[in-house]
């Protein structure tokens, strides 16, 4: 008789969400499913809106990513000005776009996995979790809360709040780095780039211990795509779409957002609200990519800092190739590009661009239509506007990064459970290393269907007959 477990909600990751079970009648597992069970409609209810409030609106589609959805906003609507921005406006948002990298990737490693790593994953649930981290070693919670600090406290500087900052609109930003500002910056490097240098030696003296995880968590082919420079660096705002295989070669290069229908479709299932986006020319779902912190790395050629290249090196030696293709990679990569955020923070710090005054270009409405695109922390990020010719919003397509990896992320789901699940009995920390391997992919799941929450996990095994055969409950 097959049956099917429920992890309802997934915990440690932002929004709601369940997972799936289904055993065959031997008691092995058949498949999964990640349902995300929540809606919110942001693309439905900015019609109507001008177009110059589009960036202030969809910050607010969440707490944890609103730089991103700012700065994609601002490009699209720079597009539908006709206008290039001034340097130092380009300059100020590539320092905002580090440090929402910074913060955002400080907050998925310490808070919501390193308990994982550090606590057991077979650990009380009770204490598996950043307090359980701040009573077995405050001083590197202590470090990680820290480092996010200066991510978040960077965004303040420039946008005047770390969340929801008003800052950069069409045309450019609406201020500069203070003098202050820039100090305090400089003299918070030091201490960001020793605590980034602890969590990669920490995490890779793990490696050793992981290697079930490595290879169980979510380790199969796929295609990446990411953001890349001219010259194939490692980008996070501008530059041009790559994709690649699982073996590092190129699948698609000079690709432009204006023309992302031509190679991504956006397929819908009935039981989700997360749509499923794939590479056209493979179908679906064979055109399964995943996107985000590992992706970005496999699709680059370099990074373009002597430190953080050399770790790039020594990550895809670790990941046997120039790619890497398993899903628990995505927290190492993450480390990687915290280094590679500061070591670009300390470059632009001390750029007199940083502090000018020139930095935004005025026009009206000079398309009806435009597309703009940015690297999110948890990859790339879409926005496309149609509007009339007073700047009111038509219609809006968000293509988020969670939603690209949901096909990566139900893939991943099943094999964990393959891999860890026999029979009736789910030990807990076995449920554990399956919701794992869906916060490997750290996703936001208020952008992705367009509620931050904590509820008690319910789990029900249910026979085919709808009968529930056993449940547990997690407070």
């Amino acid at each position: 008789m097959s049956k099917t477990v429920v992890i309802d909600p997934v915990t440690r990751i932002e929004g709601h969400a369940k997972i799936s079970i289904y055993l065959d009648d031997a008691g092995e597992v058949d498949d999964a499913r990640f349902h995300v069970v929540e809606f919110r409609g942001f693309e439905k209810f900015c019609e109507g809106r001008p177009m110059s409030e589009m960036a202030g609106i969809t910050a607010r589609i969440c707490g944890i990513c609103p730089v991103s959805h700012l700065l994609a906003s601002a490009k699209t609507g720079d597009k539908i000005l006709a206008v290039k921005i001034p340097p130092a406006a380009d300059k100020l948002r590539r320092m905002m776009n580090l440090a929402q990298i910074t913060q955002s990737h400080a907050l998925s490693f310490f808070h919501l996995s390193s308990p994982d790593f550090l606590l057991g994953w077979d650990s009380d649930p009770a204490t598996r979790n950043v307090f359980g981290l701040i009573a077995a070693d405050a001083e590197l919670a202590r470090k990680g809360i820290r480092l996010r600090q200066f991510g978040q406290q960077i965004i303040e500087w420039l946008g005047a709040r770390k969340i929801h900052a008003a800052w950069a609109v069409p045309g450019g930003v609406r201020s500069p780095l203070s003098e202050e500002g820039r100090t305090w910056i400089r003299d918070r490097l030091p201490e960001s780039r020793q605590t980034i240098e602890l969590a990669l030696n920490l995490f890779k003296g793990m490696l050793d211990n992981l290697t079930t995880e490595v290879q169980a968590f979510g380790n199969f082919p796929s295609l990446y795509m990411g953001l890349v420079g001219k010259n194939g660096e490692w980008e996070h705002y501008d530059g041009h779409l790559r994709f690649v295989d699982s073996e590092g070669n190129i699948v698609a290069d000079g690709l432009s957002e204006d023309n992302y229908k031509d190679f991504i479709g956006e397929a819908v299932e009935t039981w989700s609200y997360l749509k499923f986006p794939y590479y056209k020319p493979l179908g679906y779902p064979d055109g399964m990519y995943r996107v985000g912190p590992l992706a970005r790395l496999n699709v680059c050629d370099y990074i373009g800092t002597p430190a953080a290249d050399k770790e790039l090196l020594e990550f895809r030696d670790r990941a046997g190739g120039k790619a890497a293709n398993s899903s628990f990679f995505y927290h190492y990569a993450r480390l990687v590009e915290i280094l590679a955020a500061i070591d670009k923070i300390e470059q632009l710090v001390d750029d007199p661009d940083v502090v000018s005054s020139r930095v935004r270009a005025d026009a009206g409405v000079n398309n009806l239509e435009a597309v703009g695109v940015s690297e999110a922390p948890r990859g790339t990020l879409f926005h496309h506007y149609q509007v009339d010719e007073n700047g009111l919003i038509q219609k809006v397509n968000l293509i988020i990064a969670t939603g690209q990896n949901n096909l990566a992320m139900n893939k991943t789901v099943a094999q964990i459970a393959k891999h860890y699940i026999h029979g009736n009995e789910i030990p807990e920390g076995m449920l554990n290393r399956v919701e794992a391997g869906i916060r490997a992919f750290d996703p936001c799941l208020s952008c992705s269907t367009h509620a931050v929450g904590q509820m008690p996990l319910h789990i029900e095994l249910i026979a085919a007959n709808g009968t529930i055969v056993n449940e547990v409950y997690r407070n």
